[in-house]
C-alpha cells in the first residue's frame, strides 16, 4: 500500500449527498452457528471456493476505496474467525495506518484461540454477537451448545488489549426480549458495550415477521424501567446506533433499522467474498468487481466503475421496505437458492 494520505481525499458523495466511508467486507460465508433469525434453513448453496477473493484482491480493493474517503473496515461473514489464516489479512489491511478504524463482526466461538493474534496484526475493535445469557436458549437459536465458548472469547479478547468491545444482541419478542435488562447489567459487569438490534427482514430471515419485532422504544422502556433514565449520546455522523448513558454511567446502545431506518445517513457499502460490491443491505443487485479484478482492468477502469456506482447510489432500502403497506420477507427460500448472494452470510452483516 502507498503511504498514508488521510486528508488529501475527500469522500465521494453518493445522489443523495451521503458519503462512502465505510466497507463491510466479508471474508467466508461458511458460520459455524445456525442463528433462527439468520441461517433458519436445513441447507444452502455455498460459493464456490475458487472464486472467493485473496487477501491479495481483497486489499487491492480495499485500497481503492480508502483512495474514495473510506475510512472504517469491518471484516464479517459469516463467521470470519473461520477463514484460514485471517489475521495476515488484517496485518494487509493495516498497513500503511490509513484506516480510522479496523474492525472485526464475530460470533465469538473462535475468538479465545485467535484474540490475541488478531490484535498484534492491528486489529482496533472487535464486536462479539451474543443474543441471550441463557446456554439452553443459546443452543435453541443457534443449535450449537457453545454458550461458554462465546463468553471465553469476550474475555480472551479483553485480555488481549481490546478495548470498547461491543456485544451486538438480536432481539426478537417472545424469544429473549425478557432479558434486555439481563444483557445491560451483563455489558456493565463485563466491561463491553451492548447494541440491541431490531429483527430485521434482511435476506436469509426466511422465518421473520413484523410481530416479532421489538422495536427501539420499547427496548429503551424496558431498560429505563430497570435501571431509570436514560441520556441520549451523541453519535458520530453515519453511526447505526442510538446510544443511551445511564445515570451510572452504563451505555448502550438501540440499531432501529426497521421500525427508524438510518438511509439518510448510511455511508457504507458491502463486498461479498467473491467481489460482488453491494450498496445498500437490501439491494438485489451489486457490481462485480472481482471480475474486473482478475479480467485485467487498470486500477482506473475500477475506480471509474466504483466512483460512478457510488455517484447514482439513491438506495433507502430500508425506508423504502418500512412504507410497504404489507411487509413479510424480503427474499423466499427458492430465490435465495438461486442467487446466494442474497444472503446475510454471503453479504456480510
Amino acid at each position: 500500500m502507498r503511504e498514508p494520505h488521510l486528508d488529501s481525499n475527500p469522500p465521494i458523495l453518493d445522489a443523495l449527498g451521503r458519503p462512502l466511508r465505510s466497507v463491510r467486507i466479508s471474508v467466508t460465508d461458511r458460520c459455524n452457528l445456525r442463528c433462527q433469525y439468520c441461517m433458519p434453513e436445513e441447507d444452502y448453496a455455498w460459493l464456490p471456493r475458487k472464486e472467493v477473493l485473496s487477501f491479495e484482491e481483497i486489499a487491492q480493493l480495499a485500497d481503492l476505496f480508502i483512495d474514495f474517503g473510506v475510512r472504517k473496515i469491518r471484516l464479517t461473514g459469516g463467521e470470519p474467525l473461520l477463514r484460514h489464516n485471517l489475521p495476515e489479512l488484517v496485518r494487509l489491511l493495516a498497513a500503511g495506518g490509513r484506516l480510522q478504524e479496523l474492525a472485526l463482526t464475530t460470533n465469538g466461538l473462535l475468538l479465545a484461540r485467535f484474540a490475541r493474534d488478531l490484535r498484534d496484526a492491528g486489529l482496533q475493535r472487535i464486536n462479539v454477537s451474543l443474543d441471550t445469557l441463557q446456554s439452553e436458549r443459546f443452543f435453541a437459536l443457534t443449535k450449537t451448545r457453545s454458550h461458554a465458548a462465546v463468553l471465553e472469547g469476550l474475555n480472551a479478547a479483553r485480555e488481549a488489549g481490546f478495548i470498547n468491545i461491543k456485544v451486538n444482541s438480536v432481539i426478537v419478542r417472545h424469544f429473549n426480549d425478557d432479558e434486555v435488562a439481563d444483557l445491560v447489567a451483563f455489558g456493565r459487569r463485563e466491561s463491553a458495550e451492548v447494541r440491541f438490534i431490531e429483527y430485521m427482514d434482511v435476506g436469509g430471515a426466511t422465518r421473520w415477521s413484523m410481530d416479532q419485532v421489538v422495536p427501539a422504544a420499547e427496548i429503551v422502556a424496558r431498560v429505563e424501567k430497570h435501571f431509570g433514565p436514560a441520556s441520549t449520546e451523541p453519535a458520530p455522523a453515519g453511526a447505526p446506533a442510538q446510544r443511551f448513558r445511564l445515570a451510572d454511567g452504563t451505555v448502550f446502545g438501540v440499531i432501529a433499522s426497521t421500525t427508524q431506518p438510518f438511509c439518510k445517513s448510511c455511508d457504507r457499502g458491502r463486498l461479498t467474498l467473491d467481489g460482488v460490491w453491494f450498496q445498500c443491505l437490501y439491494a438485489t443487485r451489486g457490481i462485480n468487481l472481482k471480475a474486473l479484478l482478475r479480467g485485467g482492468a487498470s486500477r482506473e477502469v475500477i475506480a471509474n466503475t466504483v466512483a460512478r456506482a457510488w455517484q447514482a447510489r439513491t438506495d433507502r432500502g430500508a425506508e423504502w421496505r418500512r412504507q410497504l403497506p404489507e411487509r413479510g420477507v424480503l427474499f423466499p427460500v427458492a430465490e435465495l437458492r438461486k442467487d446466494p448472494h442474497r444472503e446475510m452470510h454471503t453479504r456480510g452483516g
